[in-house]
C-alpha cells in the first residue's frame, strides 16, 4: 500500500517536471484595464483591439501553440485588479498582464506578479516608481510615464510665458506623481507653484476646484488627471470662461481620445506631451486604419498602440528565449531591440523603462482640422534619453550601481 503510495506519487512529480521542463503550454497573455470607467476610452476596449493585431501579425502562435488572450475590467481599485491577477496567475496561468491603467491598481498587481515571477508590461499607468524603488525584474513599463509627460509640457509652458502654476490632481497615486514631476520641471526652468487641489476619481463636477484655480490668478492652471476627469475638466473649464479671461490650461496627461471627447472648439490651444500620434507618418497612419477598421472607426491613443507593441515585442522574446519563463523572457526583452510600427531601434533599459521619443504636441484649432481625427500639430520631438527620467535617479534596485 504504501509502496504503491509512493509510486504515484513520484509519477506524478516526474509527470509535473516533464511538463514544466519539457513540454511547453500555450502562451497565454490577458489585458487587465477599466473598460467601464474615465480610463475607458484610452484602453479599454481598444488596447484587447491592439492586443490581438499584435498577435495576428506575429503568426498567432508562439513556441509552436497558439497565443490564448483573455481580458477583464479591474474598475480602477487596487482590491478587484489583485484579485484578478491572483487568479489568472493561480487558476488560469496568465503568463504575462498587460496594460493596467490606474497606477494605484497596477502596484497591487504587480505585488502579484514579482510574487509570482509573472511577466506584467504596464502601458497605461504613469507613475514612475514602476521603474523606481518598485521595480522588478520582470516589469516592463512600456509606453509612457509622469516623468516624461511633466517634463516636455511643463517645460514648454513655462518657456512660453506660463511661469505661474495651479495644480487640478487627481486623487490618485499616478496623478499625484504627475502632479509632483510637474512641479519640479515648472520650479527648474524658473517658475513657480502658487498651489493645488485634488479631485476624487470620476468626479462629475469640477466647479469648485476650478473656481480654486481660478482665484489663484496663476497663469497656467496644470490638470494632473487623466480620461473621463481631463475631458470634464476642460469642458467645465469652458463653462466659466477662464481660458478667455487669460488663464491657460495645461493637460498633462492628455489622450487623443480626451481631444475627441472634448472637441477641437474647447480643446485647441491645449499642449500636451504624448509618446505616439496616428498622424506621425505613413507607418503610422496604415497601422491605425487597420486598427480603426476593427474599433468602431476610433483613431488608437498612445496606450493601445503601446499594448500592441509591447505583446508584439514580448512574443518575439518568447520564441528567442525558447521559453515562458518570465524572468528569461524579461532578459531577453532587454537585449532585443524594440522595432515595430512606430518604435524603431528602442532600447529597454536595465530598470524596465522603455526609452522612446517623445512627442510635444499643440491641439489644432477647427479650421486647421482636414479630415477625421487630425487634432494635433508636431511641435517638437523630444528624444527619449531627454525626456525619460535618468536610470541612476531611479533608485531602481536592479540597477547596479559603480
Amino acid at each position: 500500500m504504501k509502496r504503491g503510495l509512493a509510486a504515484a506519487i513520484m509519477t506524478a512529480a516526474i509527470c509535473f517536471a516533464s511538463t514544466a521542463s519539457g513540454q511547453q503550454t500555450a502562451v497565454k497573455i490577458g489585458i487587465l484595464n477599466d473598460q467601464s470607467g474615465p480610463y475607458a476610452d484610452l484602453g479599454g476596449a481598444g488596447s484587447i483591439v491592439a492586443a490581438q493585431m499584435a498577435i495576428e501579425d506575429f503568426g498567432g502562435k508562439a513556441l509552436g501553440k497558439p497565443v490564448e488572450l483573455t481580458s477583464a475590467d479591474h474598475q480602477n481599485k487596487p482590491d478587484i485588479g489583485g484579485a484578478i491577477a491572483r487568479r489568472w496567475v493561480d487558476v488560469e496561468n496568465v503568463d504575462a498582464i498587460v496594460d493596467v491603467p490606474h497606477s494605484a491598481t497596477a502596484f497591487s498587481v504587480l505585488s502579484v506578479t514579482q510574487a509570482t515571477n509573472r511577466m506584467l508590461l504596464l502601458s497605461g499607468p504613469a507613475h514612475t516608481d514602476f521603474t523606481g524603488k518598485r521595480c522588478a525584474p520582470t516589469t516592463i513599463h512600456w509606453t509612457y510615464d509622469s516623468y516624461a509627460m511633466a517634463n516636455g509640457t511643463a517645460r514648454a509652458m513655462v518657456k512660453g510665458g506660463g511661469n505661474t502654476w495651479f495644480f487640478l490632481t487627481g486623487d490618485n497615486a499616478g496623478t499625484i506623481a504627475l502632479q509632483d514631476d510637474a512641479k519640479r520641471f515648472v520650479e527648474q526652468a524658473g517658475g513657480s507653484v502658487l498651489g493645488a487641489v485634488r479631485a476624487p476619481l470620476n468626479s462629475p463636477d469640477f466647479s469648485s476646484f476650478l473656481l480654486q484655480a481660478q482665484a489663484s490668478k496663476a497663469k497656467v492652471i496644470g490638470l494632473a488627471n487623466a480620461g473621463a476627469d481631463t475631458v470634464n475638466s476642460v469642458k467645465q473649464a469652458a463653462e466659466f470662461n477662464i481660458v478667455n479671461q487669460g488663464q491657460k490650461l495645461a493637460g498633462l496627461l492628455i489622450f487623443l481620445s480626451d481631444v475627441h471627447g472634448i472637441g477641437l472648439k474647447e480643446a485647441h490651444g491645449l499642449v500636451a506631451t504624448e509618446a505616439f500620434y496616428w498622424d506621425l507618418n505613413d507607418e503610422t497612419r496604415a497601422w491605425s486604419k487597420r486598427f480603426m477598421e476593427r474599433h468602431k472607426g476610433r483613431a488608437p491613443t498612445s496606450v493601445q498602440a503601446g499594448v500592441y507593441g509591447a505583446v508584439l515585442h514580448y512574443l518575439k522574446a518568447v520564441n528567442a528565449a525558447n521559453t515562458k519563463d518570465s524572468v528569461a523572457v524579461a532578459k531577453k526583452m532587454k537585449e532585443l531591440r524594440v522595432n515595430d510600427f512606430f518604435s524603431k531601434d528602442v532600447v529597454i533599459r536595465e530598470d524596465g523603462r522603455v526609452v522612446r521619443d517623445m512627442y510635444l504636441l499643440e491641439v489644432k484649432k477647427p479650421e486647421e482640422s482636414k479630415y477625421p481625427w487630425d487634432y494635433y500639430k508636431v511641435m517638437a520631438t523630444i528624444p527619449g534619453a531627454e525626456a525619460f527620467r535618468p536610470m541612476a535617479e531611479g533608485g531602481c534596485p536592479l540597477v547596479k550601481t559603480q
